[in-house]
């Protein structure tokens, strides 16, 4: 079993993908299921986990429907506005949907850094800690002390840090973002998704700058916390699927176990989000 934590899909004539536009060079266009299977075939990936990329409901449901097509789609990490006080409403509606297994709120995004303390946030994020169920934090390294603060409140709250923060990787640039993602790496219910990593890079991608982050984040999270996502297919900005899933074989510390890689490729994906596929 090969489990890809992080993948998107979208199709232009959605108006709500706002950070889409011709800049974007090859993800300004449709990306469906269709083009994705070659890929996993190729790497005999059994099982996707679908995210959302867009700060609405409606792509959550549309990919909802997707999910109940196509098998190997584990399930759909969606949005739900936090700070909505219609929140508990809508959650409630997707959780009864089988494929609903987490929810992402797109922070980097977000003019106010600060924006996950709010105080309606944080009363509807209670919510999940009480369900126990995940969060995707999609974040740049200025926002992990704003995560440690959410941590310290909430240090029970399962969450997943995406693309390990976006540090970047093509400065070399380790600390202060090191002592932080250790830092959020203590709290029992984190992981740390080993996803954007040749996005993050220098282009062409320098995998000795890779494995040096690589083996920081698995130092701090251990084996059994973090998840290989390919982040297809933004990732095509820097390289192709296999160029993602080849590179990240290469940057882990060479002295790791079958059941350790097992762990990174699938297990630990299956643990956080609940999917009972092992």
């Amino acid at each position: 079993m090969l489990i890809d934590s992080h993948q998107h899909f979208w199709k232009l004539d959605n108006k709500f993908y706002h950070w889409l536009s011709p800049k974007q060079t090859v993800l300004y266009r449709d990306y469906c299921p269709e083009q994705l299977l070659p890929h996993l075939k190729d790497l005999q990936i059994n099982k996707t986990i679908l995210v959302q990329a867009a700060d609405t409901v409606f792509e959550t449901d549309m990919l909802l429907k997707i999910f109940e097509k196509y098998e190997f789609i584990a399930g759909v990490v969606g949005w739900i506005d936090l700070e909505s006080e219609h929140f508990v409403d809508v959650y409630e509606r997707l959780k009864k949907h089988r494929g609903f297994i987490g929810v992402r709120p797109m922070l980097q995004d977000l003019v106010d850094d600060d924006w996950i303390l709010r105080p309606a946030v944080l009363k509807n994020i209670e919510q999940l800690v009480k369900d126990d169920f995940p969060i995707d934090l999609l974040i740049f390294p200025r926002h992990l002390p704003v995560i440690i603060q959410l941590l310290e409140w909430f240090p029970g709250l399962r969450a997943v840090i995406n693309h390990i923060a976006k540090p970047d990787i093509g400065k070399e640039l380790l600390q202060p973002y090191g002592d932080y993602i250790e830092k959020v790496a203590s709290f029992p219910n984190v992981m740390c998704k080993l996803s954007g990593l040749i996005t993050q890079s220098k282009q062409p991608f320098n995998i000795s700058d890779i494995r040096r982050y690589v083996h920081h984040v698995i130092k701090v999270f251990g084996t059994d916390s973090v998840m290989f996502g390919s982040d297809w297919p933004v990732c095509l900005l820097a390289g192709s699927y296999q160029d993602v899933y080849n590179v990240l074989l290469e940057a882990l510390p060479t002295n790791l176990s079958y059941k350790e890689k097992e762990a990174i490729f699938a297990g630990n994906a299956n643990k956080f989000y609940k999917l009972n596929l092992l």
